[in-house]
């Protein structure tokens, strides 16, 4: 079976076959009981290129393709409307 599933946004598609994805998430601190945000960057092995900066991506644990890259591509969840809209040109 696969591993566990992400979703993210691309913050950086210029590698060939490989986006960096931010994953973030919110948690309360256990000492002081604060919210705080944290943000995690992920290498995803991509073989598709029609992917910008901004669209929102879902991707799981995988094999690992290098020594940073262990999590595969699945599929898009939202695009940027910057990237709709030059489709649409």
């Amino acid at each position: 079976m696969s591993g566990k599933e992400f979703s993210g946004i691309v913050s950086s598609n210029k590698m060939q076959k490989t986006l960096v994805v931010v994953v973030g998430r919110r948690y309360k601190e256990r000492r002081t009981g604060k919210i705080v945000s944290a943000r995690k960057k992920y290498k995803v092995h991509c073989e598709e290129s029609g992917l910008n900066i901004g669209d929102t991506v879902l991707f799981t644990e995988s094999r690992p393709f290098s020594k940073d890259k262990k999590f595969r591509f699945l599929k898009v969840l939202k695009k940027t409307e910057l990237a709709l809209e030059t489709a649409a040109e």
